[in-house]
């Protein structure tokens, strides 16, 4: 058993799920990955083997076909894709976004009719806020939904969408008119079914082509835009339109958590790689590793690893005890998005002139670790959050 990233006190069942997923890794993500990345290539046969495994439907209740499991058990399944190749995290992480949000805000039919479907992995889901003109900064969206008798139309344009080609489920955010002083209030979280695929997928509603990346790819990131788009009302997540914003927050916050994994699992994957590499390539009649400015390096970062992990960890299980997690999830979301760059680079470093190479992994995780610093909010705005949160908990 590995030394570093160990998780102490999880179930029987736990452990038993975490194995699975690392066997998997290894066997049908890692021998492919830079392959598929390089090429750009959705991981179809991969996303079939994590239907297989139950992974779509890990933390979605047993009473809609799901395994019932916890957010830290997700985490540490996260962590373990991660390792494998960052964009097959991604591939899961907006359906349970997705899922989460119908499993806590959900109606009763909303629950009926979608979670056994995304459960089984038929019904895939994407998560939708940011627009081309504001990112981070939600307030300032200006895609519309204006109601029409029963049905909203949509007009708006939506930016930064994973798994945009490929979901066939997406939650967009919307400004609706409810009549409230407050901006947040005047937004609505809609549910929308859609053919998966490129070009107009519905009347009014398109999904113009990829979004061309420096890394993370394989997953799709597109645009969504829409033009008189109609939706029923029965589509507002749980029923009252005016709850969007806090509706996307409360998922933000798991997809924070999900981000913080990522990054561990990446960072993990990138210290193994720099640790084997430093025993078998010898300069000066030694290996590299018996120099010591390469093992301090190598200590360092597996001091990284380590402290990413456990903060990982404690936000997911602050979350799964139901208490407010925004600060230990903007902690480690910031935290390990900062180490895994860090981890990346001195591995690099270590791998010298090779890692340079597009033969190397360590190559692929150098382009795709800026991303874990951007996605789920930035790290300046991880910094507000949890600034913020401390002048509350502190406050004179």
């Amino acid at each position: 058993m590995r030394r570093l990233a160990r998780t102490e006190g999880l179930t029987e069942v736990q452990r038993e799920i975490i194995a699975a997923v690392a066997e998997f890794t290894e066997k049908e993500i890692l021998p492919v990955a830079t392959e598929l990345e390089h090429g750009d290539t959705y991981p179809a046969e991969i996303v079939e083997g994590l239907k297989r495994l139950g992974v779509f439907g890990l933390m979605i209740p047993e009473e809609y076909g799901g395994l019932g499991e916890s957010l830290l058990t997700y985490a540490l399944v996260v962590e373990e894709l991660a390792r494998g190749w960052m964009s097959v995290s991604g591939v899961i992480n907006t359906h349970f976004i997705v899922a989460y949000m119908v499993m806590r805000h959900g109606t009763d039919e909303q629950k009926a009719s979608l979670l056994p479907r995304m459960a089984a992995g038929e019904l895939r889901g994407a998560f939708s806020m940011s627009e081309p003109h504001c990112g981070s900064d939600v307030s300032a969206i200006r895609t519309k939904a204006v109601r029409d008798g029963d049905e909203y139309v949509i007009t708006g344009q939506k930016y930064w969408l994973t798994n945009g080609g490929s979901s066939s489920l997406v939650a967009v955010l919307c400004v609706t008119d409810e009549g409230s002083d407050s901006v947040y209030r005047n937004m609505t979280t809609f549910l929308i079914e859609k053919t998966p695929g490129f070009g107009e997928v519905a009347p009014g509603l398109t999904i113009p082509g990829k979004i061309e990346k420096m890394g993370y790819k394989g997953v799709d990131t597109t645009e969504l835009l829409f033009d008189g788009f109609r939706v029923g009302a029965e589509h507002v997540l749980g029923g009252t339109p005016g709850k969007g914003f806090h509706q996307m927050m409360d998922g933000v916050e798991v997809g924070r958590v999900n981000v913080a994994a990522r990054s561990c699992g990446m960072a993990y994957r990138a210290f193994e790689l720099a640790i084997a590499y430093a025993q078998q390539r010898e300069t000066f009649g030694k290996q590299i590793a018996q120099h010591q400015a390469v093992q301090f390096r190598l200590a360092e970062m597996a001091t990284k690893v380590e402290a990413a992990h456990q903060m990982m960890v404690m936000a997911a299980r602050r979350k799964d005890s139901g208490e407010r997690n925004d600060l230990e999830a903007g902690m480690a979301k910031y935290l390990a998005g900062e180490y895994c760059k860090e981890v990346v680079e001195d591995s690099f470093r270590i791998h010298g002139g090779y890692g340079y190479s597009k033969e190397t992994e360590i190559e692929r995780l150098y382009r795709e670790a800026p991303m874990l610093l951007i996605g789920e909010g930035t790290a300046d705005i991880q910094k507000m959050i949890i600034g913020r949160r401390l002048l509350e908990d502190y406050r004179l």
